[in-house]
């Protein structure tokens, strides 16, 4: 075939060049083992799902909604949907009803596929009904109207499909991912083939990476990370791809799978790290290889900022964590470290055919990465291209040598009562880098002072404690213990000014969650949900 013009040429390509080779491993029942399919069994399902969209009517341009955890399924609907010309709108898994129902009647979606009984269930919840939808389907057996899409499938004996030709791909819309909502409502960013197809191929460049990579992917394909530089990376290089089981269970997969390198973010990398140093293993070399399968050459990470403890601890390893940077807008990667670029505290640099540069202190972007827009929502669209440049609402720097720094997020900045203006994600990056603290909050804004919601790391703090067994609550009363994490906070924000210090704190004891709506789907915090679930704790921090 020809030279490839988006993701579904290139997974064409693999099929042709490589049609018996095993691409994708997954697990179809809780515990099992890894069942496997190769590049041509892939095609033939992806068919079989597109033929059933064309009876079904689905046209070039028409959305289907997918509410579902990481699955085999996941893969063959995406593909499927970008086979016959439909935009693929992925739901997080974790949404609420009214959240996903907002997401389905927002995108007009005509079809929706769930995955099983506690997605059926949700959906019954959903408080008005789902105008645009004609259909839904389920990859589960589940009690409610949808059809199960295993009996619904066509036989390839009724026909083959045609692949819907792309006439323009850089303005031809593929899929439209809602934002996480961490402020307003969640908008839709429209990203078009030649922003998908573009970054996987410049990322894989850029990293360096090779045709026979091996990858365990755990994030969740519903955000744009995962979706990129997992599958999309795979389809383009043609290796293997093994879909986790579930985020419990990645370690364990990782020893069966043996991946030659892992995308994760940083709470994934910081609990790697605390198991080894829990084991007792933290001076042994090459513990972080064998933990995480024993061919590991480098992890990615994203979605946060990186703690240079954990920085620090994976190159004492041998298994360098390279940082990168990018938005859902910019389909997402803008920047990234390599093996031979690679700087600490830095995120790397903008990956090829990317610009950047530094207007007014934020971060602004232009290239084939940028989004289309945002769907329905012209304004907001507007607000944030200006004069073809993205800007991304991150404050940032550019050393001599072309590394991008993160100083902060203009959004999230908080002005105090004395009018200074603080970017809490800088002192949130430098608490979390402690081994001590597991989580942390950064509040201030139109107050006298700053205060911090800490999860602090339970196992190390019982080691400080002279009664190590007691109950939480009492731990978290013990006033050596209280000295000890505030002399922690002195000590890790020492270099900045004195209104940017902690003067008072809370710990707690539940981590902060996306079960509870307090992390998004890539694990940033919801300041605001954060903020309401922790009202009277924050109030009495601010009280006499």
């Amino acid at each position: 075939m020809g030279e490839a013009r988006t993701i579904v040429d290139h997974f064409l390509r693999q099929v042709e060049d490589q049609p018996n080779e095993v691409a994708i491993c997954f697990k179809q029942t809780a515990g099992g083992d890894f069942v496997e399919r190769t590049w041509v069994e892939i095609y033939r399902d992806v068919q079989r799902v597109g033929l059933l969209l064309k009876e079904r009517g689905i046209q070039p341009g028409d959305r289907i909604a997918q509410l579902s955890e990481n699955r085999y399924e996941w893969v063959l609907i995406d593909l499927a949907a970008l086979s016959v010309g439909a935009v693929h709108v992925p739901l997080h898994a974790t949404l609420s009803a009214d959240q996903a129902a907002y997401q389905i009647d927002h995108s007009e979606s005509r079809l929706l596929f769930i995955s099983n009984q506690e997605q059926d269930d949700k959906l019954a919840d959903v408080s008005s009904p789902l105008a645009s939808l004609e259909g839904m389907f389920s990859f589960d057996p589940v009690s409610r109207s949808a059809q199960l899409l295993e009996a619904e499938l066509p036989s390839l004996s009724n026909g083959t499909l045609e692949v819907h030709p792309v006439a323009d791909p850089t303005s031809e819309l593929a899929t439209l991912i809602y934002t996480s909502g961490t402020t307003g409502e969640p908008k839709g960013v429209m990203l078009s083939h030649s922003n998908l197809m573009s970054n996987a191929e410049a990322t894989a460049q850029a990293y360096g990476l090779r045709n026979k990579e091996v990858q365990v992917g755990f994030l969740p394909l519903s955000h744009i990370f995962s979706r990129t530089c997992d599958l999309y990376i795979w389809m383009t290089l043609g290796g293997r791809l093994a879909i986790a089981e579930s985020r419990e269970t990645v370690i364990k997969d990782c020893q069966e799978i043996q991946p030659t390198y892992l995308n994760g973010v940083p709470y994934f990398f910081d609990k790697v790290a605390q198991g080894i140093f829990s084991a007792g293993h933290a001076d042994t070399p090459g513990a972080l290889k064998k933990t995480l399968g024993g061919r590991i050459v480098f992890c990615n990470s994203g979605g946060a900022p990186l703690p240079e403890t954990i920085y620090d601890f994976y190159a004492s390893q041998g298994v360098p964590i390279l940082q990168g940077y990018g938005l859902t807008e910019t389909s997402p990667v803008i920047s990234c470290s390599t093996t031979q670029f690679d700087r600490r505290g830095c995120i790397g640099k903008p990956i090829p055919g990317v610009e950047v540069k530094i207007h007014d202190g934020e971060i602004v972007t232009r290239g084939p990465h940028v989004m289309l827009g945002y769907w329905r929502n012209q304004q907001a669209t507007d607000e944030i291209i200006r004069d073809g440049w993205l800007h991304t609402g991150d404050l940032g720097e550019l050393d001599e040598d072309g590394f991008l720094r993160i100083t902060g997020r203009s959004k999230e900045l908080i002005v105090t009562a004395g009018g200074k203006n603080i970017a809490p994600m800088l002192i949130e990056s430098l608490l979390s880098g402690d081994e001590l603290i597991d989580q942390v909050l950064v509040i201030g804004d139109n107050r006298k002072y700053l205060i911090a919601l800490i999860v602090p790391n339970l196992p190390r703090l019982r080691q400080q404690s002279a009664a190590p067994d007691s109950p939480v609550k009492d731990l978290f009363r013990d006033q050596d213990l209280l000295e000890l994490v505030q002399q922690t906070l002195n000590n890790r924000l020492q270099r900045l000014s004195r209104h940017e210090q902690i003067a008072r704190f809370a710990l707690l004891e539940d981590p902060f969650s996306i079960e509870r709506g307090e992390l998004t789907a890539k694990l940033s915090l919801r300041r605001t949900v954060i903020a309401d679930h922790y009202a009277e704790t924050i109030e009495s921090l601010y009280g006499s």
